[in-house]
């Protein structure tokens, strides 16, 4: 009868010391750990602030102008809007009046230019409704899309993941952000591109397919946006390839222009 009694003693101790050593490993773990090693926020600068707009995800979407869209073999009269994302360690930050030196990716031989309006959000949500998406934005930018076309249909071709084709190193080339305060929201004026001086794209911001009002209510049905996130609006017919050396300007009326050089792949 003692040796129960003691067994049960020593289980009942046992309770309740892993119940202790629980509620400390809680207690432990409720604290934030400190990183392991340090990460740098992507941060885009923003005119007129000394503060930079950090960035959480980028989202793009696809085929948003009619004539690209069917420059890339689709129909824009009857699909919907389609995204992707980028890293945000893509970003290239290209300042006012300088010429970005952008590196040659690796892989690819076909390397393609897209110039598009970038939305910035300040606040985002789920199911935003399309009225009220506007109220999310914080300012606008004049970005790149670049492309390793040669990849991204190489994949599209095997029905798999083209993300080889558009996230990688530098793919999203940017100029400063500027506050809807300053500029509005952009929904007409000429979007252009040219490369060593002869224009490649040009078309007007109104010919978007799905406004960035409408880019957010649809992208907020799928995901939970929220502030940090930038929006790649989409690029006009056109794109084509850049080698090295060649220079290339980018114009959105109401912004000023970004232009990068293309330069040799980094070592």
């Amino acid at each position: 009868m003692a040796t129960h009694i003691n067994r049960r003693v020593a289980l009942a101790g046992a309770a309740a010391g892993l119940a202790l050593a629980g509620t400390e490993v809680q207690a432990q773990s409720a604290k934030p750990p400190a990183p392991l090693f340090p990460l740098p926020q992507t941060m885009i600068p923003i005119v007129g602030e000394e503060r930079g707009f950090p960035v959480r995800r980028i989202y793009c979407i696809g085929r948003n102008y009619a004539a690209h869209s069917r420059e890339m073999g689709s129909d824009p009269t009857r699909e919907p809007p389609f995204f992707f994302q980028k890293p945000t360690d893509a970003i290239q930050f290209v300042d006012i009046g300088s010429v970005g030196e952008h590196p040659y990716p690796s892989l690819t031989k076909n390397y393609h230019h897209e110039v598009e309006l970038v939305a910035a959000l300040k606040s985002g949500g789920r199911n935003i409704p399309v009225d009220q998406a506007l109220q999310h934005v914080y300012g606008y930018a004049v970005g790149l899309d670049m492309t390793r076309r040669d990849l991204q249909r190489e994949m599209g071709d095997q029905k798999k993941p083209w993300e080889i084709g558009k996230s990688f190193d530098h793919a999203a080339p940017i100029g400063p952000i500027h506050p809807v305060a300053k500029v509005g929201h952009p929904q007409k004026g000429a979007i252009s591109l040219a490369v060593n001086g002869k224009v490649r794209q040009s078309a007007d911001l109104n010919q978007m397919i799905w406004s960035v009002a409408e880019q957010i209510a649809h992208l907020s049905m799928a995901f939970e946006l929220a502030a940090g996130d930038i929006i790649y609006s989409g690029t006009p017919e056109n794109v084509g390839p850049v080698v090295k050396d060649d220079v290339l300007l980018c114009k959105i009326d109401g912004l000023p222009d970004m232009s990068i050089r293309i330069v040799a792949a980094q070592a």
